[in-house]
C-alpha cells in the first residue's frame, strides 16, 4: 500500500512551492498537553521517557493526534549526547539538568569518548525507527541535536546558567580546552545526526539555544564554526531525497548572513527578528522558519489569528517559509490556543 504523503515541510525547507505554509511547533510534545503529563507519570522519570522507545514514540505522536501539524519531531533531549559520552546527567524537577562532574580542562575533554549512536544511543535510534513506522508517511519526521556550543555550556557549567561565566571564561582564558571539547562534540554530533537520518529522520535541526549569549567574534568561532562543520559532515540525501538541515540560534538575528553561509537549508528565526528583514538579508539562499513569540499563545484566539496573519505578511509571498514559534511552547499554555494557531496558519496561508 502506498503511504499517504504530506511533504509540505520538506518542500518548504528546500524553497519549493507549497499550496500553503507548513506549520510545526518547537516543543509541540510537552507539558502543556495532559496526555503528555500522563505518559510522563507512567514513565516514572524524564530520563525513562527519553530512553524508552515506546514512550518516546507515544509522546512524539500525541500532538499530531490533536492538531493537523505538518511534521513530527523526535522526542528526546539535547543532553542525551553528554550522557552517552560518560557524563552523569540528572534532571531535577524545577531545577533543570545537573552534571556532577563538569568538563573544565583539555584533559577532561580528551577523556570523553565519541559514542557509537547504535550502541550508547540505541534507544534514540530505536525510537526514530518506531516513530517512522507509526507515522507511515503521514508527515515527515525531524531529528535533532543540540549545537556543540549549547551542549558544551551544560557540560562546562554543570547545568543551566544565568551568566555562563565558567564557559565564557574558558573561551577567553583557555581557548584550547574549549576547542578540544567542541571538536569532540562536533564529531559526536555528526555521527548522532547521521544515525538519526539512517534510522529514518527526513530532516534534522541543530538547536543552538545559547549561541546568542556570545559576542560576534566568539559566536562565529565557538558556535557557528562547529555547526558549519557538523552540517558539512551530514548525509544530505537518503533514498533519493534531500535531507534538509535547519540551523536555529536563539537570539541569533544579528548573524543571519553568516548563518546562511553555513550550508544549512533553513534558518530558525526567533521573535526578536523581523521575518521580512531576515528574508531581505538572506535572499534566496535559505528558507526561514519562525517566528511567533511563544507568549502570544496566552492571547485569545482572535489575537492569535491576527498575530499569525502579521507574521505571514511579514514573510511575504513566495516559497521558503515554515511557520513556527520563536522558541518552544511554554508548559502552561492552553492546548486550545495551539489549535487556534494551527488553524489560522492553514486558513490564512492557503493560496487561491
Amino acid at each position: 500500500m502506498t503511504e499517504a504523503r504530506n511533504d509540505l515541510l520538506l518542500r518548504a525547507l528546500l524553497r519549493e512551492p507549497t499550496p500553503r505554509t507548513p506549520v510545526w511547533l518547537m516543543r509541540q510534545a510537552g507539558r502543556y498537553l495532559p496526555e503528555y503529563r500522563a505518559t510522563r507519570a507512567r514513565a516514572g522519570s524524564f530520563h525513562a521517557l527519553c530512553t524508552t522507545p515506546d514512550y518516546a514514540c507515544e509522546v512524539t505522536l500525541q500532538p499530531l493526534r490533536r492538531f493537523p501539524l505538518d511534521a513530527a519531531i523526535l522526542f528526546s533531549d539535547i543532553l542525551m549526547l553528554p550522557q552517552a559520552m560518560g557524563l552523569k546527567v540528572e534532571f531535577e524537577s524545577g531545577e533543570g539538568p545537573r552534571i556532577a562532574q563538569p568538563v573544565r580542562t583539555a584533559a577532561d575533554a580528551a577523556r570523553l569518548p565519541v559514542p557509537d549512536p547504535e550502541a550508547e544511543l540505541r534507544p534514540v535510534m530505536d525510537a526514530v525507527r518506531l516513530i517512522r513506522r507509526e507515522l507511515n508517511g503521514r508527515v515527515p519526521l525531524i531529528g535533532f541535536a543540540g549545537s556543540p556550543w549549547t551542549v558544551a555550556t551544560y557540560m562546562v557549567e554543570g547545568g543551566t546558567s544565568k551568566s555562563f561565566s565558567v564557559i565564557k571564561g574558558m573561551a577567553y582564558a583557555e581557548p584550547a580546552a574549549l576547542e578540544a571539547l567542541l571538536d569532540r562534540l562536533t564529531r559526536a554530533t555528526v555521527l548522532y545526526l547521521n544515525a538519526q537520518i539512517a534510522a529514518g529522520a527526513q530532516a534534522v535541526m541543530l538547536f543552538d539555544t545559547w549561541g546568542g549569549i556570545l559576542s560576534p567574534d566568539l559566536y562565529r568561532r565557538y558556535s557557528l564554526a562547529p555547526m558549519t562543520a557538523v552540517i558539512a559532515g551530514l548525509v544530505r540525501e537518503r533514498d533519493g531525497e534531500r535531507v534538509p538541515v535547519i540551523l536555529f540560534t536563539k537570539n541569533g538575528g544579528a548573524w543571519l548572513e553568516d548563518q546562511a553561509a553555513s550550508g544549512a537549508d533553513a534558518l530558525g528565526i526567533d521573535w526578536t527578528t523581523d521575518l521580512g528583514r531576515a528574508r531581505t538579508q538572506v535572499g534566496a539562499r535559505v528558507a526561514l522558519q519562525g517566528n511567533l513569540d511563544p507568549c502570544a499563545l496566552y492571547a485569545p484566539a482572535a489575537t492569535i489569528r491576527m498575530l499569525v496573519e502579521r507574521a505571514l505578511k511579514s514573510y511575504g509571498a513566495g516559497p521558503g517559509h515554515v511557520f513556527n514559534l520563536g522558541h518552544g511552547i511554554l508548559p502552561d499554555v492552553n492546548p486550545d490556543h495551539v489549535a487556534a494557531l494551527v488553524a489560522a496558519v492553514h486558513e490564512l496561508s492557503a493560496h487561491a
